[in-house]
C-alpha cells in the first residue's frame, strides 16, 4: 500500500518535540547539517580554484556543536539530483535531529533540458516535497533556502532578479508545509545592489580568463554562506551558542580546495 504525502507528515507531527527540534535525540552528539544543492554551494576541488561554492564556507559561521555534510553537487536540479539518487544517499544517513537545507534553482529552469528542468509550481515543488516529507519521515529537520542570486544589473545599476517564479513556488511551499524559510534570494540580491556593479565582481568568479556571474570566489563564497547562517540563526533553526563570527571579517584565503578524488 502507498503512503502519501499527508500520511508522512501526520507521522513526522508525532515526533516528539525535543526530537525533531535536535534535543535529546542527539544529546552527546554533534548534529549534521546536510547541504543539497548545486554548483553555487558545492565543494570545489583545485582544478576548479578560486571558483569556491557557499557550503565550503558555511562551517566558518558554525560552532563545532554541527558539522556540515556537503552533498551540492555541479549542475543539479532538484529533479536531477533526486533521480540520480542522491536524494535517497543522504537520507540513509541522516539521523533524527540533524538537518537537512535544500537549495535549488539554477538548474530547475533549464528547460532545454528535460533531465533538469522543473517547473515551478507544479514539478519543482512536487521535488521539493520528497526532500522535506523525507527528513521528517527520519526525525530530522527540513529547511529550504531561495536560491543565491546571481550578478546581474540593468544600464543604470540596479540588481535585477533572475529566478523567475521559483523563489516565490519555494515561499509558497514552505508556508504550506511549515518549513523553515532562507529567504538566500532576497537578501542576496539587496547585497548586490548595495555593493554595485562593479564592486560585486570581486565577489564573483571573475579571472582573467572568465567573467563568470553565478558562481563565487572565495569572498563571495563566504558572504553568501554569512546571509545563510544568520538566516539559519533569525528562523530558530539553530540557536545563538550554534553560531559564530556572524559579524567577524573571514579572510579568503582561509578557503581551501582539496585535490581532486
Amino acid at each position: 500500500m502507498s503512503v502519501s504525502r499527508r500520511q508522512i507528515a501526520a507521522v513526522a507531527a508525532a515526533v516528539p518535540v525535543a526530537l525533531a527540534a535536535g534535543g535529546t535525540a542527539h544529546a552527546g552528539r554533534s548534529r549534521t547539517l546536510y547541504l543539497a544543492g548545486d554548483s553555487t554551494a558545492a565543494q570545489k576541488y583545485a582544478d576548479a580554484a578560486p571558483e569556491t561554492g557557499w557550503g565550503m564556507a558555511l562551517p566558518f559561521f558554525l560552532s563545532d556543536r554541527l558539522r556540515v555534510a556537503n552533498h551540492a553537487v555541479n549542475g543539479r536540479s532538484s529533479k536531477s539530483f533526486a533521480d540520480e539518487g542522491r536524494l535517497e544517499a543522504i537520507l540513509g544517513e541522516i539521523r533524527a535531529g540533524d538537518l537537512l537545507v535544500v537549495q535549488f534553482a539554477h538548474n530547475d529552469e533549464k528547460k532545454e533540458d528535460p533531465a533538469r528542468y522543473t517547473e515551478p509550481w507544479t514539478t519543482y515543488q512536487a521535488y521539493l516535497r520528497r526532500y522535506v516529507d523525507g527528513a521528517r519521515a527520519r526525525g530530522a529537520r527540513p529547511v529550504l533556502a531561495t536560491p543565491v542570486e546571481r550578478r546581474r544589473f540593468d544600464a543604470a545599476g540596479t540588481a535585477l532578479p533572475s529566478h523567475g517564479e521559483y523563489p516565490a513556488a519555494m515561499r509558497a511551499l514552505a508556508a504550506e508545509e511549515g518549513v523553515a524559510l532562507l529567504d538566500v534570494q532576497t537578501l542576496s540580491l539587496a547585497l548586490w545592489q548595495r555593493l554595485g556593479p562593479e564592486a560585486t565582481k570581486a565577489y564573483f568568479n571573475w579571472t582573467p580568463t572568465e567573467q563568470d556571474n553565478t558562481h563565487f570566489n572565495p569572498p563571495g563564497a563566504i558572504e553568501a554562506a554569512r546571509l545563510v547562517a544568520r538566516e539559519l540563526l533569525r528562523t530558530g533553526v539553530l540557536e545563538r551558542r550554534d553560531v559564530r563570527r556572524l559579524d567577524e571579517e573571514i579572510p579568503g584565503d582561509r578557503i581551501t580546495w582539496p585535490a581532486p578524488s
